[in-house]
């Protein structure tokens, strides 16, 4: 594409297409500025764009972190908060960004190209040549309110982290692998006493360091116009040549030019207390530094490694620390690509107690392993199955390669050499093929288990939540103290001023210049259905693949669902009725499911231990799982899935058969699972959300929902009596395991569903035959369940119930609504209902405004849920979820009575918005295929429904919209027809049910444990239940309980060798 660069400043420096994925890589570089420029040309409705930049700093200020909120403030030419994006929902669009510890990103998230183009030279400008102005600082980063507490966007997100256990031990481990002159020693999204005392021409000092246009890379995957992308930014950079540094001016690349990072000189083992009430369980995180991450190959036998000890039950870590020792629930591990990669393994949920004992027993297993013979079938075949997960990757991630191209910009020679020889092929994976044993043994020895490690114990103190939030609030009386009536009163005009100076109101003929793009440009993928056995009653199709299939000459009467798109893999999918499982047994699915894929099998006479039904599964396939329907729109039914090579499609059909029918109910298998499942419920039940989530599901689902019955709050009693009667009554359990696979595995409970290459599959029909053998298949096929008629009285006829849950574990309020909505896709009200919540919901819309820009909450949100016939109201993360609460209905209010308007640009954006639903939801063949069969088979809707449907869209009125507000969206915010679930801080719960109550609900203030539900499992007393949050213990405030001298005060202990 010489010809096409040669138009602009921009230069080819590399343009391949990897011999294992359908796209073209082509990477630019502004010969006026430097600026990189990587795209990724693929097929699909999406163009994806991750405008990234290195980033490195030498302290905890969280510069880099304010700089990924300021941006969005305005820039030089748009001097406005919010415009950005609506003028990115204007063109299909949504942005968004995240801050590494080595770089930020932004990303725009684009349906069709032309959109895309439009915001690409607006959303530059903001990230090169932002406001950054005083008051955009003052309030998004951090600001003393007028009531003497500490607020800003940014100091919120870190205060509600910084002492959580993950980050307590992560940035301890920084300190200890990193010395002070290399930037991965510290919290690139800052600590609260630094960013109390950050000020903004430091800020703006970080921005003209790093944010040059030489240290910017856009990486943009999608069907792209390259003569129009280059035309775009070179005229971008005639517009900014201005306002940057000296673009041939001296510039130490972050990173590379930086002093490296050196080894270890010894191992360290160090304690890090974190706050939490429950002190049974800890945390345990080892870190080892490995290969350059330039050295492809030493990268790729590191990954090869990692999954061969760790990445599956069968690997020597999981299988000995999990499975048969049970001395921790899982083991974990991940990577950090860095020039020196960095390598983590997490073990977790570990006896608080044994902590010491289990990272010992850690090393032993590594020196083990090494000192004796490999399992080498097995770790080739861990090479071969990566080498497939990679192709299968490309073509079900929307943004492939992405992530390889960022680490490249950050860390490799800026002219793509290295990207091309890293992604042109797999070659890498021949050569590690060809490696001996010993040169294998020899990595885990100088990688792992003879190398200088930092280990972090993790070990949970409720003296130090106690000590952490006592010295809080000492700090901010003093603080009150300190600035007095006057000093208050100073800062509350202060942040008045500085929020009118940020919410100027933009004017209109600015949003009215852009106009909403043509979807010409946006390329829907296209899949063709064919239908065999009982999938033909939804009706007769006539196409090639239809005519393949019927070729087959297949008499079946399983229902088989087929969908044609051009992959190198076969994705096999049963979907398996529930309604024939009898209710007090469903609970027990939670077992049944985790234990499917690893349990012995009898094959041909002869056990098959799980171990070895693991790697012949993985041999395989790329993936593999059961779980309940939610991504297919109905959680209310199962999905045993397997991909596979498309030749292995017989295989696959094989695996699903003896999978289901000669799996063995081992009770040392049932007692493994049912102890790891419950070391992880402590850990559930301490986030806010979740637990949000499960007491509602436990308020409007009735017993019979699968959804419910595999929720932790039944969970957290009904395994607790599985346990007891593995111990004492083991064949019980056993029977029961039994009739579940009876009643669940009829042939009249199946559905199939195939999305592969059909022209390249042997005997796509016939292939079955195998596994309907034998079966009863005279029965009608069983229809699918609904998720209506599994909820609860209360879930039916919302109104009056409300819930407040505190929970001592979090440090802020959750809440969730949940009223009437309508139950079918075909409601004429639907049209008005999805343009009246993407309005609402917008970014920068009418409840981002009022609430998230307020402070009142991280976030909020609409949801219809069209299976169950209910709409919700979500408040996340608020520091008071009844204000939050109060100040959407008042939003809502002011559109249904009219005092309101609705503005006529925010419509059309809606509308854009809804178009990119569309296109998210198909944005690779693989999801196209599924979303194919969920209209066809789940909802039941004609061929051009989504057509029709934003037709309709385009079409509603404002009186529509305004009347479904008042018939469906009020009312979900109004305690006669609404019900209420709020999980909060102890010490928030008696201004929340006041503030509740002053809106018309009684709340009931209930601990967790009271939802939970055994389902007549009738657990005898003594079998270990704790109802640890029946009763909050208050907050003893007496300085003698707070001793320094306690060993568990959050001081830290080391140890080295």
């Amino acid at each position: 594409m010489p010809s096409i660069a040669s138009q602009s400043s921009f230069k080819t420096l590399q343009r391949f297409s990897p011999d294992y994925a359908p796209c073209t890589i082509t990477k630019y570089e502004s010969e006026r500025t430097g600026m990189s420029v990587v795209v990724v040309d693929r097929e699909g409705p999406k163009v994806n764009g991750f405008f990234t930049l290195a980033t490195e700093i030498h302290d905890d200020s969280g510069a880099p972190h304010t700089l990924e909120h300021l941006c969005f403030m305005g820039s030089k030419t748009y001097r406005y908060k919010g415009v950005l994006d609506k003028l990115a929902t204007r063109a299909y669009s949504t942005t968004n960004a995240w801050t590494a510890t080595d770089h930020t990103a932004y990303t725009l998230d684009t349906a069709g190209w032309e959109g895309f183009a439009q915001i690409l030279p607006i959303y530059l400008e903001h990230v090169i040549v932002p406001t950054l102005t005083d008051a955009g600082c003052y309030t998004e980063v951090h600001h003393v309110d007028g009531e003497g507490h500490d607020a800003g966007v940014v100091y919120s997100e870190m205060q509600g982290v910084q002492n959580t256990q993950g980050e307590l031990m992560d940035l301890r481990a920084k300190r200890l692998l990193y010395p002070e002159n290399v930037g991965f020693r510290y919290e690139t999204g800052g600590m609260m006493e630094q960013l109390r005392v950050l000020t903004a021409d430091r800020i703006r000092k970080f921005h003209r360091d790093m944010y040059q246009p030489k240290n910017l890379c856009l990486v943009i995957v999608g069907q792209v116009d390259h003569a129009d992308l280059l035309h775009v930014l070179h005229n971008f950079e005639d517009s900014i040549l201005d306002d940057i540094p000296p673009p041939n001016g001296p510039f130490k690349r972050p990173w590379v030019d930086s002093d490296p990072t050196p080894f270890l000189e010894r191992s360290v083992v160090e304690t890090v207390n974190f706050p939490e009430e429950d002190e049974t369980s800890g945390e345990i995180a080892i870190m080892f530094f490995g290969p350059s991450c330039n050295d492809l190959l030493g990268a790729s036998a590191l990954n090869i490694l990692l999954v061969y000890l760790a990445g599956s039950s069968a690997s020597v870590l999981e299988n000995t620390l999990v499975e048969k020792e049970q001395v921790a629930s899982a083991v974990y591990y991940s990577i950090e690509i860095r020039p020196k990669i960095l390598v983590q393994f997490s073990l977790s949920s570990v006896a608080a107690d044994r902590l010491e004992d289990v990272e010992r027993r850690f090393f032993e297993l590594l020196r083990e392993t090494a000192a004796n013979p490999l399992d080498m079938t097995y770790l080739k075949d861990c090479i071969t199955r990566e080498r497939r997960m990679i192709k299968n990757s490309v073509e079900t991630s929307s943004t492939p390669f992405s992530e390889p191209i960022i680490y490249d910009f950050l860390f490799a020679e800026r002219d793509g050499s290295r990207l091309k020889a890293d992604l042109s092929n797999m070659k890498e994976f021949d050569i590690l093929a060809s490696w001996p044993e010993e040169k294998w043994q020899s990595l885990i020895n100088s990688w792992m288990a003879d190398a200088h490690h930092v280990t972090i114990l993790g070990k949970p103190s409720a003296i130090l939540s106690k000590k952490l939030k006592s010295e809080e609030k000492a700090r901010v009386e003093e603080q009150k103290k300190k600035l007095g009536p006057e000093g208050l009163k100073r800062l509350e005009k202060k942040l008045a001023d500085a929020k009118a100076e940020n919410d100027r109101e933009i004017p209109k003929g600015l949003l009215e210049h852009f106009p909403v793009p043509s979807t010409k440009s946006i390329h829907f993928i296209e899949t063709t259905t064919a239908r065999s056995g009982a999938a033909k009653q939804l009706g007769r199709l006539d196409n090639l693949i239809q005519r393949l299939v019927d070729s087959d000459n297949a008499e079946l009467p399983l229902f088989i669902h087929f969908e044609h798109v051009q992959s190198n893999f076969a994705h096999v999918s049963l979907i398996i009725s529930t309604e024939s499982v009898p209710i007090p047994l469903r609970p027990l699915l939670t077992i049944y499911l985790e234990n499917m894929f690893t349990t012995p099998i009898e094959r041909n006479g002869q056990r098959i231990e799980f171990e070895q039904v693991i790697k012949e599964l993985e041999k395989d396939t790329v993936d593999y799982g059961i779980s309940l329907g939610s991504a297919i729109g109905n959680p209310e039914v199962l999905v045993m899935r397997l991909s596979v090579e498309v030749e292995k499609y017989a295989s696959a059909i094989q695996w699903i058969k003896e999978l289901i029918w000669n799996g063995v109910f081992d009770l040392e298998r049932l007692s493994s699972t049912t102890v790891r499942l419950l070391a992880d419920i402590p850990e559930a039940k301490r986030s806010g959300s979740s637990m949000l989530d499960a007491v509602e599901e436990m308020v409007h689902s009735a017993p019979a929902s699968i959804v419910r019955a595999r929720s932790t709050l039944v969970n957290a009693l009904y395994l607790k009596g599985v346990r007891h009667r593995l111990k004492n009554d083991p064949d019980a359990i056993i029977n029961q395991l039994t009739e579940i696979r009876n009643k669940l595995f009829q042939f009249s409970n199946f559905r199939v569903a195939v999305v592969a290459n059909i022209e390249k599959v042997a005997k796509p029909a016939s292939s079955w035959e195998s596994f309907t053998a034998g079966l009863n298949t005279s029965k009608p096929l069983q229809p699918l369940e609904k998720r209506l008629s599994r909820i609860s009285e209360a879930g039916r006829n919302p109104g009056k119930l409300a819930y407040m849950v505190p929970l001592p574990t979090i440090d802020s309020s959750f809440a969730l609504s949940v009223a009437k909505g309508p139950s079918s896709l075909q409601d004429p009200r639907i049209p008005a209902l999805m343009v009246a919540l993407s309005y609402l919901d917008a970014v920068e819309g009418p409840m981002w405004v009022a609430v998230r820009g307020t402070g009142l909450a991280y976030g909020t949100s609409f949801t219809r849920h069209t299976d169950s016939g209910q709409i919700s109201y979500s408040v996340y993360r608020s520091p008071n979820a009844f204000k939050a609460f109060q100040i959407g209905r008042s939003v809502v209010e002011g559109f249904v009575s009219g005092q309101t308007e609705f503005d006529a640009l925010a419509l059309e954006g809606a509308i854009s918005s809804i178009v990119l639903s569309f296109a998210n939801s198909q944005a690779t063949i693989a999801a196209a295929a599924q979303m194919s069969f969920v209209r066809q088979v789940i909802r039941e809707l004609p061929e051009d429904w989504n057509e029709r449907m934003l037709e309709k869209v385009r079409a509603v009125e404002t009186e529509e919209i305004r009347t479904v507000m008042k018939d469906i969206v009020l009312p979900v915010l109004t305690a006669a027809t609404a019900n209420l679930v709020v999980t909060c801080a102890p010490v928030m719960e008696e201004e929340l049910v006041k503030g509740f109550q002053d809106m018309g609900f009684t709340p009931e203030v209930r601990s967790l444990a009271s939802f939970q539900d055994d389902y007549g499992m009738g657990v005898p007393e003594g079998a270990g239940i704790e109802d640890e949050d029946d009763e909050m213990e208050e907050e003893d405030e007496e300085e003698d309980d707070l001793d320094d001298d306690e060993s568990d005060d959050g001081k830290m202990g080391t140890s080295c060798t």
